[in-house]
């Protein structure tokens, strides 16, 4: 899973703050940890609360992620109370290129002592190589009571239990202006055709001017270029196909280049590589390639463009002052599936595993494992949970309340982000930049050819 630096105003994180501690206030503990003074935050924790942590004499605990800015700030919210009374001092540190950084690190002997790893893949790889051990007791107690067994797996590497779930976010959404639909008599879709005839209809009625255009994009992350059109693929392969082709896909099962991912890659084609369809307010589809991600729904609020295929956590693109509701300038609506009544859902995740199996760590681990962790990070904001522990409630917008809905839906045929489950190689390699090429106009089937051939031998 690729992921965004969140853009959050101060406003809106004090808010959330303030929303923390009235919650936990309200159920007597103080997990927000609000201070009497006002200076730190910090200062009235209950204690009691971290008992089963154990206490500690000024031990450090690093944690290294890709998460970084406002995201990181807020994440880094949730320790201050766990700090207080535990005496753990727990240092975060966020950098790009992090799934290379990472292997550095531990190849180097200078592993942290928590990693947050997007990619199961990546996990099994530190897992192989010897570097990442198992969890305590009371982390895969905390994993099991929160999480479903098919969250459990990812976390897992032939049959061993090593990192729990951490946050999740649904990838299967179509972000879009609810005031311009409401402007131009456009329904939301809940069919794939209806998706089509919806988007042949902004052409039919807008398409004259050549700017603006049913669809945006973006693929440009730096290293990670490519990412969101893989997640596009993925999407597609689950429509086209289905969630048994999916996971035989993922597993290498069915080879990449099998006729039944050509099928779903040209589908996808339809939009990406259609030049009536994209790229609206930007260019022509191969502008894609270098628009970034971060940028590539912002054509909507300048009406270039009324649909923008990317994940939950794209909410905190939109600049400030946005109205992200239901009725607003911003908001998402589900990918739909083939019929109304087919809703697969991509999805994707963080896993903590740790470097050593130190008593902090272990603590830092099992606390980030609880459901009260989850439940304090998401009340913060900006963030979803498949945490079966987590209040919908406590999600600080619509839609990500929609989301950790979605999340928890125990009928809902999910599948996590194929990329991040396959080898590294290929999932955070040759796919990524396969999928760039595609872009840019290369063949399809030499595309998947080529994807197919650098898959690992087994």
């Amino acid at each position: 899973m690729m992921r965004t630096t969140a853009r959050r105003t101060g406003a809106a994180v004090a808010g959330g703050l303030a929303f923390a501690l009235a919650l936990t206030a309200c159920s007597g503990s103080d997990l927000g940890g609000g201070g009497g003074d006002g200076d730190d935050g910090g200062g009235d924790a209950a204690c009691e609360d971290y008992a089963d942590y154990g206490t500690f004499e000024g031990d450090e605990v690093t944690i290294l992620s890709s998460i970084r800015e406002q995201e990181a700030d807020q994440m880094e919210d949730t320790f201050v109370d766990f700090e207080e009374c535990t005496g753990i001092d727990v240092v975060h540190n966020g950098i790009g290129e992090f799934e290379t950084q990472v292997v550095v690190q531990a190849e180097g002997g200078n592993a942290p002592n928590l990693a947050i790893i997007p990619q199961p893949g990546l996990l099994a790889r530190l897992v192989n190589d010897g570097y990442i051990v198992e969890p305590s007791e009371q982390t895969v107690t905390n994993a099991q009571e929160g999480w479903t067994e098919e969250w459990l797996n990812y976390g897992t590497v032939d049959g061993t239990f090593y990192a729990a779930p951490l946050m999740a976010s649904v990838k299967s959404f179509v972000w879009y202006s609810p005031t311009a639909f409401e402007e131009n008599g456009y329904e939301v879709p809940t069919t794939w055709d209806e998706l089509i005839a919806l988007s042949d209809q902004i052409v039919a009625d807008h398409g004259a001017d050549g700017v603006v255009k049913p669809w945006c994009a973006g693929i440009e992350s730096g290293g990670a270029t490519g990412w969101p059109a893989t997640d596009f693929i993925e999407d597609m392969v689950l429509r086209e196909a289905g969630p048994e082709v999916y996971d035989q896909w993922v597993t290498h099962e069915i080879p990449f280049n099998d006729p039944q991912i050509l099928a779903a890659t040209e589908r996808a084609g339809s939009i990406l590589r259609n030049e009536d369809y994209v790229n609206g307010g930007i260019g022509d589809s191969r502008s894609i390639a270098t628009t970034s991600f971060n940028d590539g729904g912002l054509p909507i609020l300048e009406g270039n463009c009324f649909m923008y295929r990317m994940a939950s956590f794209y909410e905190a693109q939109w600049p400030e002052g946005t109205d992200v509701s239901p009725e607003g300038d911003a908001f998402a609506f589900y990918l739909p599936g083939d019929d109304a009544d087919s809703k697969p859902l991509l999805t994707a995740g963080e896993f903590v595993g740790a470097f050593d199996d130190n008593e902090a760590t272990q603590a830092v681990q099992a606390f980030m494992s609880s459901g009260e962790w989850a439940n304090l990070r998401v009340t913060i904001g900006g963030v979803t949970s498949a945490n079966n522990a987590v209040d919908p409630a406590n999600a600080s917008s619509d839609v990500l309340r929609l989301a950790i809905e979605l999340l928890q839906d125990p009928d809902a045929v999910t599948r996590f982000d194929g990329s991040d489950l396959m080898p590294s190689a290929v999932g955070a390699g040759s796919f990524w930049t396969g999928m760039t090429e595609w872009i840019d106009g290369a063949d399809t089937q030499a595309v998947l050819d080529q994807i197919e051939a650098s898959w690992p031998a087994s």
